[in-house]
């Protein structure tokens, strides 16, 4: 372990090794022991993102169900326009808009420990059954976040992260070790 920074928040922080087999569900219930009768927060980790935390722990509380997912919109990759549809004529155009203005899970969540009945075990996938319940239930709440969310999936994904990185254009970059902001 390599300490970057001595003054810190109180955070706890447990390593648990979920092995190789387990999907998503089953690592989160693998975690059970751990998280006792207390709210945790969950990311899948493959994403950067703005958003508060503690709005999105906040806005959890409010809601008082067990789960609580970040919804986001995904960026635009393209340009897009309106077609008439009796000519050949573009009537508005538009370059890489928000999307399509549907929301997607965001891989931010707020959670309490009655999750957890909701995964079977190791060969649970989270985002089928246990969200499908959850939902179901109605016990799965949505954190709108308007803001700034990338995902890292694809190479490409990678490039367009570390391109704003480098250029100092990352909204998710809060301290620069260089110059200590």
């Amino acid at each position: 372990m390599e300490v970057h920074q001595h003054s810190a928040e109180p955070w706890r922080v447990t390593l648990v090794n979920t092995g190789d087999a387990s999907m998503t569900g089953g690592r989160i219930k693998r975690i059970q022991s751990h998280i006792g009768g207390e709210t945790f927060c969950l990311t899948y980790g493959d994403g950067v993102s703005d958003v508060n935390i503690r709005e999105l722990i906040e806005f959890h509380r409010q809601q008082k169900t067990f789960a609580t997912l970040t919804a986001v919109q995904l960026p635009g990759r393209f340009g897009v326009f309106t077609l008439e549809k009796e000519r050949a004529s573009i009537s508005s155009f538009s370059e890489k808009p928000k999307g399509d203005g549907a929301w997607i899970n965001g891989g931010f969540f707020v959670l309490e420990p009655q999750i957890f009945d909701y995964i079977d075990g190791d060969q649970t996938v989270w985002e089928l059954e246990p969200m499908e319940h959850l939902a179901r239930d109605q016990q799965l709440s949505a954190f709108r976040h308007p803001g700034f969310w990338r995902p890292m999936d694809t190479l490409r994904d990678k490039i367009v992260l570390e391109e704003m990185w480098a250029q100092n254009e990352a909204p998710w970059k809060i301290w620069d070790a260089q110059n200590k902001q």
